[in-house]
C-alpha cells in the first residue's frame, strides 16, 4: 500500500501559492476554528505544495507583540489574547459550580503524577476517590483516560487534556507551576498537598503526556 502522506519537498504539477498567501490561509483557519488546530489538519486543508509549518512560523512571528498571540497548546495551535491584556476580557459573573476540595486534589495529583491510576490517586490522597469526582473532571474535559498499566487487571490511567492546558494557559504539563509558586500566588493554602512529602516527585510522568492507548 502506498503512503499517501504529504511530503512538502515533493514536486507538484502546480506551483504552491506564495508564502504570504499561505500565511493568510493559516490565519483564516485558526481565526475561524472553535478549538486549537493541529499542524497536520492545517496541512490537509491547504492546497497541494503548501508548507503549513513554514507559514505558521512566519505568522507566529508576525503576531509577536500584538494584542493577539499565536500560541501552541499541546500539539495544536490557536489565537489567544496577549496575557497582559487579559484584564480587558474579564467581567463579573456568578460562579455556579465550583470544584470540591476532593476534585481539586484529584486534579492536582493527575496533573503532577500522570499517568496515574485511580488506586494510585487514592494512595496519594489517603482516602477513596468517589466516582462522582472522576466523572466531574471527565465532564469538564480536564482529564481523560490514558493507556492501561501492564499490571494485573490492567487498570486505566488518567492524564490531563489539552482543554485543561488551554484553560490554564499552558503549552504542556511541564509548564505547571511548583507547589511553592502555587502557595505564593494564593492558589493553595498552607496545608501539605496530598503526596507532596517529596516535592521533586511532582513532575513524575509528565513526559508521557497525551500518549495514546
Amino acid at each position: 500500500m502506498s503512503d499517501s502522506r504529504y511530503d512538502p519537498t515533493e514536486k507538484s504539477l502546480f506551483d504552491a501559492p506564495p508564502l504570504a498567501e499561505q500565511e493568510r490561509m493559516i490565519e483564516a483557519i485558526l481565526f475561524a476554528a472553535a478549538e486549537p488546530v493541529s499542524l497536520r489538519e492545517m496541512q490537509d486543508r491547504m492546497p497541494h505544495g503548501c508548507d503549513a509549518a513554514e507559514a505558521l512560523a512566519y505568522l507566529r512571528r508576525r503576531y509577536e507583540g500584538r494584542g493577539v498571540h499565536l500560541v501552541r497548546i499541546g500539539d495544536a495551535w490557536a489565537f489567544r489574547t496577549a496575557p497582559d491584556l487579559g484584564f480587558l476580557m474579564q467581567k463579573e459573573t456568578v460562579e455556579l459550580r465550583k470544584l470540591s476540595r476532593a476534585a481539586i486534589e484529584t486534579l492536582a495529583i493527575i496533573a503532577y503524577h500522570q499517568p496515574v491510576t485511580r488506586a494510585e490517586i487514592e494512595e496519594i490522597r489517603g482516602v477513596a476517590v468517589s466516582r462522582g469526582t472522576i466523572d466531574q473532571l471527565l465532564e469538564l474535559e480536564w482529564i481523560r483516560l490514558g493507556r492501561r498499566r501492564m499490571t494485573p487487571g490492567r487498570p486505566v490511567t488518567f492524564i490531563v487534556t489539552e482543554t485543561f492546558l488551554d484553560h490554564f494557559g499552558l503549552e504542556s504539563a511541564r509548564d505547571l507551576p511548583g507547589i511553592k509558586e502555587l502557595r505564593a500566588a494564593g492558589l493553595l493554602d498552607n496545608r501539605p498537598m496530598p503526596g507532596a512529602e517529596d516535592e521533586e516527585a511532582d513532575m513524575v510522568g509528565q513526559s508521557e503526556l497525551f500518549e495514546e492507548e
